[in-house]
């Protein structure tokens, strides 16, 4: 495992093998990908399956594989297993490590403390630019997202890349809004970077504004204006984005030298965490580009996503363990304890762990911080003893 105190001897320049193309793509050598994949946090959003022993990084919520695991399978082979980062918290680094054994240590990168993604993204383009030079392209990504169309997920990641490549841009993947999320950010487009490839065509449009998370009746307008969601997937230069970074990123843009001489010490003791939606993406907007995909994209966020992630019965449950439905349709069940029979209920969340049943409504799942703030600890971490 790569702390990030060690990271400097750790790290040096970029092996053989990373620099050859992958077998199976051809994309020029300025084009050739590497890949950060944000996995901090336990996820307490998806208590009680959630905890810090099992973070969410490393639960089978969309499929048999960890959401981590499944992060970096679907970027094989476009992006080879060498060429892959992965930064991660302290308290779980030891549970993202086993779940990705292909993933050498010296690409985990473990935060001694939670950064924010603006300062954990910096971190890891510095050693990209290290190990690859400053023109390295990279595409950043969350560990919890669900990805329908595998296969068209890489061709957006191709195409985010040659335009990363030809207009030095700061890249974000759009996904069509469906409806108005107010835990999204948004991402405003203007004119297309190409007369003859508008948006609608599937073409990369300059952006003109970005919000974050807006609330209800601006995110319900931010719909009806044409707004793609922002799916987290971004596309950049290295330069490009450390550049941006220094110059607009104040919680971090003090410390960015530390990066320069792999003093993380020091990095780590002058930034203060902030998203990168916040730190950047909302201050440089128009130096953003939207490229549109269309690959099945959703954000595990919460339990409700589930039913839009998951395969679901003609009756519209989703369901993980031995489950049985009648007269029930839209319900998410999570079987891990004992089996779950639902009968003439609809839109239920239901969870049953060794020694836990836990019950609520879909919409009722999107926000469990009141509900855990009361429980007692023998209840908020189940199997485990009263404590701290």
């Amino acid at each position: 495992m790569v702390s990030i105190h060690s990271a400097t001897a750790a790290a040096g320049p970029a092996t053989a093998t990373a620099e050859q193309p992958s077998p199976v793509e051809t994309t020029p050598v300025d084009e050739q990908l590497w890949a950060v994949i944000l996995a901090g946090g336990i996820g307490s959003r998806f208590w009680p399956l959630s905890s810090p022993e099992r973070p969410k990084q490393v639960l089978a919520l969309v499929s048999e594989r960890p959401l981590i695991a499944e992060a970096v399978a679907r970027l094989e082979p476009l992006v080879p297993y060498e060429r892959i980062l992965v930064v991660t918290s302290r308290d779980i680094a030891g549970q993202i490590r086993a779940a990705i054994p292909m993933i050498a240590e010296r690409n985990v990168l473990v935060e001694p403390r939670p950064l924010g993604t603006a300062a954990s993204l910096a971190w890891a383009a510095g050693e990209i630019r290290h190990r690859a030079g400053p023109d390295a392209i990279f595409c950043c990504l969350h560990a919890d997202l669900a990805v329908a169309f595998v296969d068209a997920f890489r061709h957006v990641l191709r195409e985010a890349a040659r335009v990363a490549a030809t207009a030095n841009a700061l890249v974000a993947v759009g996904v069509q809004g469906t409806r108005a999320e107010t835990g999204f950010g948004y991402l405003v487009p203007g004119l297309p970077l190409r007369e003859d490839l508008p948006l609608s065509e599937g073409g990369p449009c300059h952006v003109i504004a970005f919000e974050e998370k807006p609330a209800r009746p601006r995110a319900e307008a931010l719909i009806r204006e044409g707004a793609l969601w922002n799916s987290g997937i971004f596309v950049w230069r290295t330069r490009v984005i450390l550049e941006a970074l220094a110059q607009h990123c104040v919680e971090i843009g003090g410390s960015m030298s530390s990066l320069e001489t792999r003093d993380h010490d020091e990095f780590v003791s002058g930034v203060k965490s902030v998203s990168i939606e916040r730190g950047l993406l909302e201050r440089c907007s128009g130096h953003l580009v939207v490229l549109p995909g269309e690959f099945g994209w959703d954000d595990v966020g919460t339990w409700a996503a589930l039913r839009r992630a998951r395969e679901l019965d003609d009756t519209g449950n989703g369901a993980s363990g031995r489950s049985h439905f009648m007269d029930a349709s839209g319900n998410v069940v999570h079987a891990e304890g004992a089996a779950a029979v639902l009968y003439g209920v609809d839109g239920l969340l239901v969870v049953t762990l060794p020694g836990l049943t836990f019950v609520t409504t879909v919409e009722r799942a999107a926000d469990l911080k009141p509900l855990l703030d009361s429980l007692p600890p023998d209840l908020r971490r189940p199997g485990r003893p009263p404590g701290p």
